[in-house]
């Protein structure tokens, strides 16, 4: 799937689309804040997984700024995460809470054991993950040698990631090239996958308390 060359018509019906998710959002999230101010905190609805060197100051945060705006709880490292918190333990949390992730490939993203770590444990935790191929291709998303042959991973974590890696290769997801492309086209395109995926999320978990109580 592409974000590059939306129509005018297109584009109009995503943002229109965004528009009523978004309002359909807010409502859920006042919903979710009242239900949850006993213990302080609502749960997280979309984990961003990206790599920060290539992507924080751009998509990373633009796409987390919009689904804000929307009255999504989206959690990214440097704008969820406080001084004194345990980065396991506050990630893990957050993957665990979340229905849908944001999985934004770039070029150094395999570098990166963070990433690895959490993509697997996205996978593993069968969250539905939208894929963003940010200034790469899917094929490009391969484990550097340094990676596989370093002694601080152990031969089982370096399975756990190849075989993250195949299932969002296997995703049909959204690509961006920033010689051709448009960021807002992106931007807005991956926050009307996520809205509508947290509708999906949202319906089956309904009906899911719904049968446990039957």
């Amino acid at each position: 799937m592409s974000s590059t060359g939306l129509s005018r018509g297109r584009q109009c019906t995503i943002a229109s689309r965004l528009n009523a998710s978004a309002e359909a959002a807010v409502a859920r999230r006042v919903e979710y804040y009242d239900e949850e101010d006993a213990r302080g905190q609502a749960p997280y609805d979309v984990f961003i997984n990206h790599r920060g060197v290539d992507t924080k100051r751009t998509v990373a945060r633009l796409f987390y700024d919009r689904l804000v705006a929307a009255g999504v709880r989206a959690f990214l490292d440097n704008q969820s995460m406080r001084p004194g918190d345990r980065l396991d333990e506050r990630i893990g949390e957050a993957i665990t809470q979340c229905g849908v992730a944001v999985a934004i490939f770039s070029p150094h993203y395999c570098d990166s054991e963070y990433c690895l770590r959490e993509l697997a444990l996205l996978v593993e935790s069968r969250k539905k993950i939208i894929p963003v191929f940010y200034n790469i291709k899917p094929s490009d998303l391969v484990l550097p040698q340094a990676v596989v042959e370093s002694v601080a991973h152990h031969p089982r974590d370096i399975e756990r990631f190849k075989f993250a890696l195949r299932e969002v290769k296997n995703t049909v997801g959204l690509t961006y090239d920033p010689a051709t492309g448009d960021l807002a086209e992106l931007v807005t395109s991956a926050a009307t996958a996520v809205l509508e995926n947290i509708d999906k999320h949202e319906v089956t978990q309904g009906r899911q308390m719904i049968m446990s109580r039957l």
